[in-house]
């Protein structure tokens, strides 16, 4: 490793705007804090080499000059010092990120002080402006009892942060907001400083990752850290933000009337997604409705314990309700070990002694005794109970907020905690059929065909032979049946058909479902929704859904559902296959055709959006996203997966996780009651991005899914192999070859979307966001002109948003680092590199015309900001990633040691450019 001569600048020279000065100075104390951590840890050699390549990184960008430099710097670094290097960048990363989330906290705190207006994006913001257009208690009281907005979180990781370096964050983050304002004194201020360097001295000496690869219990446990410990403590904040917001706008006795029901609610897909995962089945369906019951239900007992040491009211000083005293009076009886375990001084203590009774009845339902709560409503009555009694006897103020906010969670959390999807691959239920049907061509008949068979099937359900190799799929179903009553109506969330073709894949779902007797008063109680991947799935979905409507028998089972139909969109897969362009404007179609058909066939259909953190799967700014989606196919309703590092930015801080409910409600909000106007130029804006959408993909595919050797260049030019061996997540990188029907060339048809966007984000050219986009624009520039296209960017949201993600995706790539990467491939670099180049270049080019800049990312100078302050730490990085493939792949792959460093490097750059899978 040659470098200049040490300097022991500290990590933190960063140039910030004048309104961001105290993220400026909290940067600058978590970098110094770093910098002191490395001496210490390390050594202050260590530090110094850390500092130079920074330094060199600089001036490598500010030169605008070739890698050679910093890779020469980098080259065959001791893979002890490797990893170290890394770890210093990524520990300067989570503190960088850690400074930015807080400072969203600080601009929230600065608008909600200045009072004159609220903050933008946010519900007292959305209810101020439908009250000043137009909307009266009585529109916004019908909407809201349909209103219906879940996130669901997904076990598809692209960054598996441990669960003890989340609570060192939480650490972090609440020294951070104690001084948020510059309040502590000196003494305190030190206090905090030392408190950070624990958290971030223990995180230096904790392994980032776990040494096997994750259980889908592991990935359980992840993901319930986020709901018992963000999502369940800000949920009754958000209504109490809701509901001052329609006080403030529609006035105190109005809001009163307007009754603000369980807006949100939760869904995950851990356990319950078996899409090409052995490792899910019946057991962990199972098995992760009972770990969410515990641990929802752990969470009541803690609340309780705390409301019983607030509710001390005595007898002596008040009354309560007589409905209260006899409910104590029924549980004594009902639990006399708990009972006799009341303390007599607590005897005039009614609140006390009833919440100990509550407390001792879930303990019995968590052991699934017999006195336990037969449901989520029996304990709901109780909270009911003890807050109608405190607002009848002056008790509001007295117990009645705690208690209200603990109905809340109660109402949204039930004993499920969230909503069990489950998904399975369309190819496994032909499998599953035909073996009961004895019929090995199954897979092959024509749809008229199975339709017709399934029909018979779903008559008489007994018609089956005993196929063993229908057994897991069938155990699946028999375990719904088995688990709704223990969990109750919402435990499960919707049975998810990934690579859904027609309706019979629809159908086979019901079937299924009957011949395992999953029935509830006859009918198979599950919403069953089609998931359209490819862009020719998606194009076909509309035709695919009318068919399934003019089902009898589906038709019948909808009608049990309310006429309700879930559809999911996938983001992922038809960007994979047709590039982002197509894949947006297949997106949009979609909706557009589904909706139609919503209102000519009397069924509402509900999208629910599969989407990922990077913008080539559907990543991007949800409220952006909700308003660029097509006029009416909102309509209350917004489902949509959370997933990866979006999962840990967006709900790992608590004020950010409310922030976002808010932007997410509000946007859904206004985009049902007031959408904006029909558009009568959007016409012909259509048919322009028809046009540039072909052109898009016909580029797209012609390298990706035709270009002889690409599968080999993607091979090479990025991470893959390493990727493929990352123990993130408990599902393998591809899906069985039969699952996309040979699609696509080998190790591109069959790599999942995931593993396919985080490598080429790894190498950072961030290809699948852009290529394609570039050719089609210029195509629409030289073909309609600048204006039409600066029109569309500017008036219509879909385009707009379209852009913007691009222009982002580019700010954030780096072609000559991409370069360094692409030289991997060898002879295969000079075929593909330069039209890659090319295409990059073409389409910066284009965003430069249409925005009327030479200047990516210019009016988001913080997003700017953002990047430009990790680029100096995350190009090491990316340099050195380069070095140890080269170094890992002569050695035939089989250097373990170098594999963990290399390990080290993309857990790095995924920290630093965020957004990346």
């Amino acid at each position: 490793m040659s470098l200049p001569a040490p300097h022991a600048a500290p990590l933190r020279t960063v140039e910030f705007a004048a309104t961001d000065a105290l993220l400026r100075e909290d940067v600058n104390m978590l970098g110094a804090l770093v910098g002191e951590i490395l001496a210490e840890q390390r050594s202050p050699g260590f530090l110094d080499q850390v500092e130079q390549l920074r330094r060199a990184a600089i001036a490598r960008r500010e030169a605008d000059a070739p890698v050679a430099a910093l890779a020469q710097a980098l080259h065959e670094v001791p893979l002890e010092l490797a990893g170290d290097l890394v770890r210093a960048f990524s520990t300067y990363f989570q503190a960088v990120n850690l400074g930015e989330r807080v400072h969203r906290i600080r601009r929230r705190r600065d608008y909600e002080r200045q009072g004159a207006a609220p903050q933008p994006g946010g519900l007292r913001e959305a209810v101020q402006r439908l009250s000043g257009q137009g909307v009266g208690a009585d529109e916004l009281q019908a909407l809201l009892a349909r209103l219906r907005v879940e996130p669901v979180f997904t076990a598809h990781p692209t960054e598996a942060v441990r669960r003890a370096l989340l609570k060192k964050e939480r650490e972090i983050v609440t020294c951070l907001v104690a001084d948020i304002d510059r309040g502590r004194t000196p003494a305190e201020r030190r206090a905090d400083r030392e408190r950070i360097r624990l958290a971030l001295t223990t995180s230096w000496q904790t392994s980032e990752a776990a040494t096997a690869r994750p259980s889908v219990a592991d990935e359980f446990q992840h993901v319930g850290f986020y709901l018992t410990e963000v999502l369940y403590r800000v949920l009754p904040v958000f209504f109490e933000v809701f509901e001052d917001a329609l006080r403030d706008h529609y006035g105190a006795a109005c809001a009163d009337e307007i009754a603000l029901p369980d807006v949100l609610r939760f869904g995950t897909w851990v356990g319950g997604d078996m899409d090409g995962n052995p490792n899910v089945g019946a057991d962990t369906v199972r098995a992760t409705l009972a770990g969410q019951r515990s641990m929802v239900l752990a969470a009541y007992r803690r609340d309780l314990a705390s409301l019983a040491e607030l509710l001390s009211q005595s007898l002596t000083r008040v009354q309560v309700s007589d409905a209260l005293l006899a409910r104590i009076a029924r549980y004594r009886e009902l639990l006399p070990a708990a009972a006799a375990r009341l303390k007599p001084r607590h005897e005039d203590m009614p609140y006390r002694n009833l919440l100990a009774l509550v407390q001792a009845r879930l303990q019995a339902t968590a052991e699934d005794r017999a006195e336990g709560y037969a449901d989520a409503a029996q304990f709901e009555e109780d909270l009911a109970l003890i807050q109608d009694s405190l607002q009848a006897h002056r008790g509001e103020h007295a117990g009645g907020f705690a208690v209200r906010r603990l109905r809340r969670r109660a109402a949204c959390f039930g004993f499920h905690l969230a909503s069990l999807d489950l998904r399975q691959d369309s190819a496994t239920h032909d499998a599953a059929l035909a073996a009961l049907l004895g019929d090995a061509g199954w897979a092959a008949r024509d749809v008229a065909t199975r339709t017709a068979r399934l029909h018979g099937l779903l008559e008489d359900p007994s018609a089956v032979m005993d196929g063993a190799a229908a057994r897991a799929t069938l155990d699946v179903f028999a375990a719904v049946a088995e688990l709704r009553p223990r969990y109750g109506a919402h435990a499960f969330g919707p049975y998810i058909i990934s690579m859904t073709r027609s309706a019979a894949d629809a159908l086979a779902v019901l079937a299924l479902a009957r011949v395992a007797g999953c029935l509830e008063d006859g009918a198979v109680p599950l919403d069953i929704a089609p998931l359209f991947e490819t862009i020719d799935d998606l194009d076909a979905a509309a035709d695919t859904l009318r068919a399934l409507f003019a089902d009898p028998h589906y038709r019948a089972h909808l009608s049990r559902r309310g006429d309700r139909q879930v559809v999911m969109l996938g983001y992922s897969d038809s960007a994979k296959d047709g590039g982002l362009l197509a894949s947006r404007w297949s997106l949009q179609q979609t909706q557009v055709a589904l909706t139609r058909l919503a209102q000519d066939s009397g069924v509402h259909i509900a999208f629910f959006h599969g989407r990922g953190g990077s913008v080539s799967r559907g990543g991007g700014k949800t409220a952006r996203a909700i308003d660029a989606a097509p006029r009416g196919s909102v309509d209350g309703t917004l489902r949509l997966t959370e997933q990866g590092e979006v999962i840990h930015r967006k709900y790992g801080i608590r004020a950010i996780a409310l922030r976002n409910l808010e932007q997410t409600t509000a946007a859904v909000l206004h985009a049902t009651l007031r959408p904006r106007r029909a558009e009568p130029r959007e016409e012909s804006w259509r048919a322009i991005a028809a046009e540039l959408s072909d052109h898009s993909r016909s580029h797209y595919r012609a390298l990706v899914h035709e270009a002889a050797g690409f599968p080999d260049y993607f091979r090479s030019a990025t991470p893959i192999d390493v990727i493929e061996r990352l123990r993130i997540g408990s599902r393998p990188s591809k899906r069985a070859a039969a699952a996309v029907g040979g699609e696509g060339a080998p190790g591109i048809g069959t790599l999942r979307a995931i593993p396919w966007v985080f490598a080429w984000a790894q190498n950072r050219s961030g290809l699948t966001a852009w290529y394609g986009v570039g050719t089609a624009l210029a195509h629409g520039l030289q073909r309609h002109g600048v204006e039409a296209l600066a029109e569309m960017a500017r008036d219509w949201p879909f385009f707009s948003t379209l852009v913007d993600d691009v222009e982002m995706v580019l700010a954030k790539s780096d072609l000559g680092i991409f370069a360094h990467y692409s030289q991997l491939a060898g002879a295969l670099h000079a075929r593909f590199h330069p039209g890659i180049t090319a295409e990059f270049e073409g389409t910066r080019e284009a965003v430069f015309a249409i925005k009327g800049r030479r200047e990516l990312l210019a009016d988001d100078p913080r997003l700017r900001q953002s990047i430009r302050l990790r680029n100096p730490y995350v190009d090491p990085i990316s340099v050195l990633q380069v070095d140890l493939l080269a170094r890992w792949r002569a050695g035939g792959r089989e250097d373990d040691a170098l594999l963990q460093a290399l390990i080290a490097t993309i857990n790095g750059i995924a920290a630093g450019i965020q957004n990346t899978g």
